[in-house]
């Protein structure tokens, strides 16, 4: 299946989005910062990233800012528990977002829908 690249400053959230994308047959590595993101995206060579927004050590906003100016067709989705940041202009960078639930379904369907949209790499 796919190398999903979690990156969120909550365990929990880690621990969820890691077990359900594993449970579908997903290669999943997360990060609690988004700190170094280049060097990890390097090193992983993820199919996609779900992106936390309100991090305590970096923005995840400025994280997407990164991701863009280096992988510019790698999918992103942004996560929040708040939807008020869909409004941001920084957030028009992502292909897609999601407001975190424990239902995932949501997730998983902008995650199918990143992954059948994503020019294959060679």
């Amino acid at each position: 299946m796919a190398r999903i690249l979690i990156v969120d400053d909550e365990e929990h959230i880690r621990t969820l989005y890691t077990l359900e994308l594993e449970d579908e047959g997903h290669e999943v590595y997360a990060l609690e910062s988004g700190r170094n993101i280049v060097e990890h995206v390097e090193s992983f060579r993820p199919d996609v990233v779900i992106l936390d927004i309100k991090m305590v050590d970096v923005s995840g906003l400025d994280v997407l800012q990164e991701i863009r100016n280096r992988f510019y067709d790698l999918p992103v989705i942004l996560c929040s528990a708040y939807g008020s940041y869909k409004g941001d202009i920084k957030s028009v960078a992502a292909d897609y977002y999601v407001v975190k639930s424990s239902d995932l379904t949501e997730l998983k369907r902008k995650i199918e829908q990143a992954l059948e949209a994503r020019i294959p790499q060679d």
